[in-house]
């Protein structure tokens, strides 16, 4: 899956797809009280609850490394409210401010609700309230200072792409923004693969890196285009036996299913595991396994075990299906991401060097005056200056407030509804016509507690996955280029992938000339436990993202990185200048699975469709409601919870 959309990479280099970090303890602040004031914000009295926030950032947000993504800071106060910490006296009294409409959470959903809104109601005063501190959900921005040159890289969300063609409005917003994907694949698609490639005029290739804790010796092993697996994998610490599995298994020279009937073979992959298939049908060992069970992590943040043979199928990246001859197509019996690529072969795709922050960056130019230059072409807003200051100015009819976390939303009595925010240990009451929660799913009933139960119960069963990215900002990358790769897969390791950024040289931005220039290296981890169902695995992965310190997560990138390109010369002391680690511990929304949920997509009773349903005032809009995890997802969600509210 993708976070809100992120771009898909080859599942043989570990790269995540869709096209997407010591946690800080909650401490004590003080208690909920709201002074008697209306329209104009007054700062609120302490009261004892709820955990202090940060303050508002500058326009350098971007340029912070360490723990990003949801940096300590953006979900202690969450976490306190699902704990039990009430809100105590902070709905009593006015609002302090009176807004058309409020939107929780400042992602693409959200910055698109609030532009949906806004054309159906040009006089309309809306109010953004984001609790990281910065916007664009997971469509983050990491941004470096090397030696002169400017890196940037995503921080989560990371292209325009999904399984199927974008829709009028989520294709007719983007043009709006000035991003026209055709146009820009034309001009600029030669040069956005990152897995491989030229760089520098230099022709880079992958590789295999095998652990000494899994496979017994720690062994670089180049995995050359054009050479059987079977072959490359002569000099890894996989025995003669494990090898020729794999070589036969990608060979596919058999049809895996023997006599079955063409008509029964979907329905029956759909209740067996991708591992169990590989082992039960593909002939592979557990030994040969350990070579394949990572594979699908990038897709759905789990491995093997966890999704079914035929969601692995649909996707057409994963060996074991060459023989298969299944017939083509999609059933409701896949997940969205597989019955799309299936049935349609997915939608254009394009990666700004920034990932689709550029997209979160153009929408908030569009909504709020001053944050960018006026009248800038897309390519020219890659490296524009960004004024933060001018995010919650009183004067702007939109504004976004940074480092704000909801805590309460109830509909009033008569008509609209009250929304109640923590900023800096203090609480703040808004009034609203209508509000749009544009946040994560599994939040959503602690903020709005007098819900329907059965919607409740929908909103929880929509477990996001978490992953990890870390941007490594690095001085050069002369072992890389000595090494002759751009990208590593890690079977079996902390990080599962690595890779080189080829920037996309668009706006005056530009790639590395030579190996002795800076570079960003982009790496990929998905904290998870096999053996468990989906959703067990992602809340076993999120409680080890949320417990791991930065000093491991910089220390796990030194190690593997030393341990692999060490002999090419790599100094991780001398080549490392910055380390972003983006966690992200409600990363991409689930989606159907076979093996676990009962309700398909069409199902009414499917539990995004009963989730997202409008409750007085109140709508929700995310990439959860859609079940899928991609950026014109968002974006369609927005727009139907704005038709909801608007008629």
């Amino acid at each position: 899956m993708a976070i809100d959309g992120a771009s898909q990479g080859k599942p043989d280099t570990g790269l995540t797809r869709r096209t997407f970090v010591t946690s800080t303890s909650a401490t004590a602040a003080t208690a909920l009280a709201v002074p008697a004031q209306a329209s104009v914000a007054a700062p609120a009295a302490p009261v004892a609850a709820l955990p202090a926030h940060p303050g508002e950032p500058g326009g350098t947000t971007p340029l912070r490394t360490g723990l990003r993504g949801s940096h300590p800071g953006s979900f202690e106060v969450a976490h306190a409210l699902r704990d039990g910490q009430a809100v105590g006296q902070a709905l009593a009294g006015p609002a302090h401010e009176s807004y058309d409409l409020v939107v929780v959470g400042g992602g693409i959903s959200g910055l698109s609700a609030a532009l949906f809104y806004r054309d159906r109601n040009p006089a309309a005063r809306i109010l953004i309230l984001e609790n990281h501190d910065d916007f664009g959900g997971h469509a983050k921005r990491n941004e470096f200072r090397v030696r002169g040159h400017t890196l940037l890289m995503n921080g989560g969300t990371a292209g325009i792409e999904s399984p199927t063609p974008y829709s009028k409005v989520a294709d007719g917003l983007l043009k709006r923004l000035g991003i026209d994907v055709p146009a820009l694949i034309k001009a600029y698609n030669g040069d956005t693969e990152v897995e491989e490639g030229t760089f520098a005029g230099l022709k880079l290739g992958r590789a295999a890196f095998f652990t000494k804790e899994t496979f017994g010796r720690d062994a670089l092993v180049p995995m050359p285009d054009g050479v059987p697996v079977a072959d490359a994998l002569a000099k890894s610490p996989l025995s003669a036996a494990a090898r020729a599995q794999i070589g036969a298994l990608e060979a596919g020279a058999s049809d895996p299913l023997g006599t079955m009937p063409m008509a029964e073979r979907k329905d029956y992959l759909a209740t067996i595991s991708y591992r169990d298939y590989l082992m039960k049908h593909g002939g592979l060992s557990e030994e040969a396994m350990l070579f394949y069970q990572d594979r699908p992590l990038g897709w759905w943040c789990v491995g093997a075990d966890g999704i079914s043979a035929l969601d692995a199928w649909g996707t057409g990246f994963f060996p074991g299906f060459k023989g298969l001859k299944l017939e083509p197509g999609g059933t409701m019996r896949m997940g969205y991401t597989p019955r799309g690529f299936a049935n349609t072969g997915g939608s254009y795709d394009f990666h700004f060097p920034d990932g689709n922050a550029t997209i979160a960056r153009r929408l908030v130019a569009e909504l709020i005056p001053g944050f960018m230059a006026p009248g800038l072409s897309v390519e020219q807003s890659i490296l524009a200056p960004a004024d933060y200051a001018a995010l919650d100015r009183p004067e702007n009819a939109v504004r976004l407030r940074l480092s704000s976390i909801a805590v309460h939303a109830v509909n009033r009595a008569q008509a609209g509804a009250d929304v109640v925010y923590s900023r800096a240990g203090k609480v703040h009451k808004v009034a609203a016509r209508h509000v749009v929660m544009a946040c994560y799913n599994m939040i959503i009933p602690y903020l709005v507690p007098s819900l329907p139960e059965a919607q409740k119960e929908a909103l929880h069963e929509l477990v996001k996955e978490p992953l990890v990215y870390v941007s490594v900002a690095l001085d050069n990358w002369r072992a890389f280029a000595k090494a002759g790769l751009s990208s590593i897969q890690f079977p079996q390791a902390w990080f599962q992938g690595a890779g080189l950024d080829k920037a996309v040289p668009i706006g005056g931005y530009a790639g590395p000339k030579s190996p002795d220039d800076p570079i960003v290296l982009h790496m990929t981890g998905i904290p998870h436990q096999p053996g468990l169902s989906e959703h067990d695995q992602s809340r076993a992965g999120r409680m080890e993202l949320l417990g791991t310190d930065l000093a491991t997560y910089e220390e796990r990138v030194r190690d593997q990185l030393t341990r692999a390109l060490g002999q090419y010369g790599f100094d991780a002391d001398k080549d490392i200048v910055a380390i972003t680690v983006n966690r992200w511990p409600h990363g991409y929304s689930p989606e159907f699975n076979a093996l676990w949920d009962k309700h398909q997509d069409d199902d009414p009773q499917a539990p995004n469709k009963i989730a997202r349903q409008r409750f007085g005032a109140i709508t929700i809009a995310n990439a959860d409601s859609g079940r899928a995890a991609y950026t014109d997802s968002a974006i369609d969600q927005a727009w139907r919870a704005v038709g909801e509210l608007l008629g």
